[in-house]
């Protein structure tokens, strides 16, 4: 059984929900990577999304499309994103980790390629966002062969139909973005999140996880009566932003004092 699906059902056993904490791999420098995950776990992550920065992240607001600056101008690349990940899988070999970004850098590396060293280096799922389903076929095998969820975005806007067959491609879980726009960009009306993700159910048996606009612990608590999972990137990539000149321990004390807060209300 996937990382992934074992997170879901121990949380659905225990009656919880996933608390899913984005960052940008390799921001502020690569060297703080392992530290920022590890202190995303103690503050009760149960998944982490680790985004792969790239030069046009073209559905991120400019939070992450700063973050994702900061990370290039510090010389992270796939390989480097790759290594972090493995780093991280020698102390922690239970926690999830799903790989965020674009098709271009992965295109570029080759994706049987890309897919082999991701399972090598311990990735569980791989959120590509420009990746159509009509374009997905190769794609698909290529991570399924190393066993390794290929999770999707679903919008607003995406039509009933769509939605279907998005949701028989996708493994691991589906992405729900709560609001019309890029990343941080938008209040929450979690009254449409709750009707949106009531219809995906009656389509996918898959948790479904809500992000886009998920900013403190109330609207975390309110997501996740509704939700399988809360995912949280904007703020905490904020955080990281303000406080990018300090050591690597104080940034972390910055995303325990946003995600605690969370788990908290969450479990409450």
């Amino acid at each position: 059984m996937s990382r992934i699906k074992q997170c879901f059902e121990n949380l659905e056993k225990s009656g919880k929900k996933a608390l899913i904490p984005y960052i940008t791999a390799g921001d502020p420098s690569p060297d703080y990577a392992v530290t920022l995950m590890d202190a995303l776990v103690d503050a009760g992550a149960d998944v982490i999304e680790i985004g792969m920065p790239f030069s046009d992240p073209m559905a991120d607001g400019p939070v992450i499309q700063l973050a994702c600056e900061r990370s290039l101008a510090a010389g992270t690349s796939v390989k480097k994103v790759l290594q972090i990940i493995a780093d991280f899988r020698k102390k922690n070999t239970h926690t999830p980790v799903v790989l965020m970004g674009y098709l271009n850098p992965i295109e570029f590396y080759g994706y049987q390629a890309f897919s082999n060293a991701a399972k090598e280096a311990g990735v569980d799922g791989v959120l590509l966002v420009d990746l159509t389903p009509e374009e997905a076929t190769d794609v698909v095998e290529c991570f399924r062969e190393n066993e390794i969820d290929l999770i999707y975005l679903l919008s607003p806007t995406t039509t009933p139909a769509r939605a279907k067959k998005i949701c028989d491609l996708a493994t691991g879980y589906v992405y729900y973005v709560s609001v019309k726009g890029v990343t941080g960009s938008a209040e929450l009306d979690v009254d449409s999140v709750k009707k949106h993700v009531d219809s995906l159910r009656a389509i996918t048996s898959l948790p479904i996880g809500v992000g886009f606009g998920i900013r403190d612990a109330k609207t975390a608590a309110l997501v996740s009566q509704c939700a399988d999972g809360v995912i949280v990137g904007s703020v905490l990539v904020n955080a990281i932003a303000e406080n990018k000149d300090h050591q690597k321990e104080y940034i972390a004390g910055a995303l325990k004092d946003i995600l605690l807060p969370m788990r908290n209300e969450m479990d409450a």
